[in-house]
């Protein structure tokens, strides 16, 4: 009992030293007392963390470990300096952290009810609320756990990219259920945007398909699907022996943000009786807006989405919802046995192992139920559309420099740019995202449209206001100046 006593003396003075640092780090980052991102090289880290010594030997004091934290939180990409403006990772609220805190103390998997009854109950009820807002959900109330075969169903997993994969496996199920012991037909082929995400291909060549089965579809100078197209590209796969499989839309492009006519694509699908798959890992978040859901009118009309919890929800990484328009599409995807997990007899609450491709899985559902639960449902949406505006103020505030090139009014909150594109060549604008990060000032991507290299920004941090934009313009003509006289010379 002493031993036991004097374990929990440790957890509460060395959780106190942590809370007090993170409280630190939080504060210096919001007030941009800190440097955005400061690069070290990773033997400088290595040293810093004294990564070798506390391996072998294991920390000695609470010392040692504030003293790791420190160096750790020092090199870390501080994104929630308002200066902030780089890729599709949530900012999270100060106490998003917790349960992770939580999951990593009582370390309960919640695919399995019995071993996770809280952290299943709420993957539950907030996929229930998920599919409410497609109106997928037939439920009498959110705590309705049982699946019904007029209503949707889905559940949380760790990434867009698994849930792609798991998406795109429930529409091979339902074209092709012999599949599963089979393998994939060679006629199989999923058609979608030239620009889809790279983990559609990833998906459907994890599933014996080949990269070669994603037959793209043309997009035009923005990269959004170019819907008229649709109809000669299928044709074309029908006379080549071909059956599609799925089709995939954009909601929104990971680079541009510009989302796909979904209605459009949606009418193509039923025409011909195809699978419609909606990639929303970064816009379907455009549901709770009022003001911007008009960019995602039809997704409900979609036999699969997935939908990213740690984009545009505040959920620290990874949380991502495959949702299906109906429940059979879920209890189709996998079949296998495993009498030590599977069993063919009712169980208490619900298990999500037979449906998902991982096992062993975090309580996910506890991290987006957390997220909404601090401030309440609406201010997520609040969120969401403050988000979408500043993308906006950006595009308006540029516009009005004449050195700044926007290609397109933003639908979400991404923004691609160009500084002076009549005398920076591509490999020069890609340069001055690389001095302006080393400057540790700013945090932005980059990325091509088209062949053409832009500047990009991600408005997720809320404290990015007007001073920031004019901050980022000035230290970007700073910089330009700068290349454009070496260049010169």
């Amino acid at each position: 009992m002493q031993n036991f006593d004097q374990r929990s003396f440790q957890f509460q003075e060395v959780s106190q030293e942590i809370s007090q640092l993170l409280n630190q780090y939080l504060t210096e980052s919001k007030e941009g007392k800190t440097q955005v991102l400061k690069q070290q090289s990773p033997e400088s880290i290595a040293e810093k963390l004294q990564i070798e010594s506390n391996f072998k030997n294991g920390f000695k004091s609470i010392k040692n470990i504030k003293n790791f934290i420190v160096n750790y939180l020092e090199n870390t990409n501080h994104l929630n300096n308002p200066r902030y403006m780089g890729h599709q990772v949530a900012v999270p609220q100060d106490l998003s952290g917790i349960p992770d805190w939580i999951h990593g103390t009582v370390n309960n998997p919640s695919s399995l009810y019995e071993m996770g009854p809280a952290g299943a109950t709420l993957e539950a009820f907030m996929i229930n609320w998920m599919l409410t807002q497609l109106g997928w959900f037939k439920g009498d109330n959110l705590y309705d756990f049982k699946l019904y075969n007029n209503s949707g169903s889905g559940i949380l997993t760790h990434g867009g990219s698994i849930a792609n994969l798991t998406a795109l496996s429930a529409a091979r199920a339902a074209i092709s259920p012999e599949a599963w012991t089979e393998g994939s037909p060679k006629d199989l082929v999923v058609m979608g945007p030239s620009t889809a995400h790279y983990s559609i291909a990833r998906a459907i060549s994890i599933m014996g398909m080949g990269k070669n089965a994603f037959i793209p579809v043309p997009v035009d100078k923005n990269e959004v699907l170019i819907p008229s197209a649709l109809e000669e590209v299928y044709k074309e796969q029908l006379k080549q022996g071909k059956r599609v499989m799925a089709v995939v839309a954009n909601a929104c492009a990971t680079s541009t943000g510009l989302f796909d006519d979904l209605n459009a694509v949606a009418d193509f699908c039923e025409k011909y009786k195809l699978w419609y798959h909606v990639d929303g890992a970064h816009g379907a978040v455009a549901l709770l807006s009022e003001k911007d859901k008009e960019r995602v009118k039809g997704i409900e009309r979609a036999d699969s989405l997935i939908w990213d919890a740690h984009k545009m929800m505040r959920v620290p990484a990874l949380c991502t919802a495959v949702l299906y328009k109906k429940y059979n599409s879920q209890i189709n995807t996998f079949q296998q046995k495993g009498s030590y997990v599977f069993h063919e007899g009712d169980v208490i609450g619900m298990d999500s192992m037979p449906f998902t491709v991982e096992c062993t899985k975090s309580a996910l559902g506890t991290k987006l139920y957390w997220s909404f639960a601090l401030e309440g449902e609406k201010s997520i949406s609040v969120f969401v559309e403050k988000s979408f505006q500043q993308a906006r103020n950006l595009y308006k505030y540029l516009n009005e420099h004449p050195d700044f090139y926007c290609p397109y009014v933003p639908e979400s909150n991404i923004l691609c740019f160009q500084f002076r594109p009549d005398i920076l060549s591509n490999k020069q604008q890609l340069e001055l995202r690389y001095k302006l990060i080393e400057t540790g000032d700013f945090y932005i991507t980059s990325c091509e449209v088209q062949g053409k290299r832009y500047l990009r920004t991600v408005l997720m941090n809320p404290l990015s206001q007007k001073k920031e934009y004019k901050a980022l313009v000035d230290k970007i003509k700073e910089i330009a100046d700068k290349i454009i006289k070496d260049t010169q010379k």
